[in-house]
């Protein structure tokens, strides 16, 4: 089971999403208004005083989130500079919470012509043998002759379906700050580093005004937002009653929990360390099970996205 930490993971407070399924789905990338994430204009800045007992009204929360979220976007836009390594592991528990299976799998992850792809370089922690080691180089020597050969009137749609998605996901952010009353209790150090430390509690007669919101009254979770660049830090987040989800039918069930730690990455941009997800899902027809599942994120490095890439070899380089 795949676990991407944009697609559910954020969606208490940042709007992008998390997705339980069975195959990997890579984040839309959504293009920002400038190229450095750290550092807003502060003319864009909420304003952040808190009051005579040291509080932050709940305006001023909900102001902090819209920014914080707008940032996420940005750091979504300065990922596809990056390639890094991404390790997942799985465990399967029985009716008694004892693990009965485990697997694990590591990914370089890159991007390419505006796509971001996961190469398979091990299982289990050792590399792969001859032949799926060729099966993935295959797979990504596709993707590569697939975007060079594509023709203007395809490019054009996607560009055309990827811009109606960043909108949707817009409209989404907008709502989520009026879906929950935040309440700030306090600051604590994360990575060394001061944060808000804030909850969110769903909001009586929350109206949702997109199909999309209407998940949202089930969750509520804790934020730690860095208090120098604004940015996500920390996030935990609560499943408080059933929801299905997509086309199958997955159902996550009352008290499946998310986790997600970011690290600032070359002074610019805030990225994923770890997410962990204790799951209780239901996929379709089938029966019930539970899932501790574990990513960790390391070995960024940047590249220049413009490089042109004309085979699997120059992809390696």
């Amino acid at each position: 089971m795949r676990v991407s930490y944009r697609v559910l993971i954020f969606v208490l407070f940042l709007g992008s999403g998390f997705t339980c399924a069975q195959e990997k789905a890579a984040p839309a990338a959504v293009p920002a208004k400038s190229t450095v994430a750290a550092k807003p204009d502060s003319s864009s800045l909420p304003d952040l005083r808190p009051d005579t007992n040291g509080n932050l009204s709940q305006e001023q929360m909900q102001q902090l989130l819209r920014v914080v979220a707008e940032k996420d976007m940005q750091n979504d836009k300065l990922l596809r500079d990056y390639t890094y390594i991404e390790r997942d592991e799985e465990h399967r528990l029985d009716g008694k919470g004892q693990v009965k299976s485990t697997d694990a799998k590591t990914y370089e992850v890159m991007e390419l012509y505006g796509e971001q792809v996961q190469r398979l370089i091990e299982k289990d922690d050792k590399p792969l043998d001859a032949k799926d080691a060729a099966k993935e180089e295959d797979k990504i020597q596709k993707i590569i002759d697939k975007r060079k050969n594509e023709s203007e009137d395809d490019r054009k749609k996607r560009l055309e379906k990827e811009g109606k998605d960043r909108e949707e996901d817009r409209k989404f952010v907008r709502e989520i700050a009026d879906a929950y009353n935040f309440k700030l209790v306090g600051t604590a150090l994360v990575g060394g580093r001061e944060a808000w430390v804030i909850d969110g509690e769903p909001r009586p007669g929350f109206v949702p005004q997109m199909k999309e919101s209407k998940i949202l009254p089930k969750f509520h979770g804790r934020v730690w937002i860095d208090k120098s660049d604004l940015q996500l830090s920390k996030l935990d987040v609560e499943c408080l009653d059933t929801i299905s989800w997509g086309l199958f039918l997955a159902r996550f069930h009352k008290g499946s929990r998310f986790m997600l730690e970011q690290i600032r990455v070359n002074d610019e941009v805030w990225l994923p360390r770890q997410v962990t997800a204790k799951v209780d899902v239901r996929l379709a027809l089938l029966k019930n099970f539970d899932v501790d599942v574990e990513q960790t994120f390391r070995d960024y490095k940047k590249f220049r996205a413009t490089t042109k890439i004309v085979g699997v070899g120059d992809v390696k380089q």
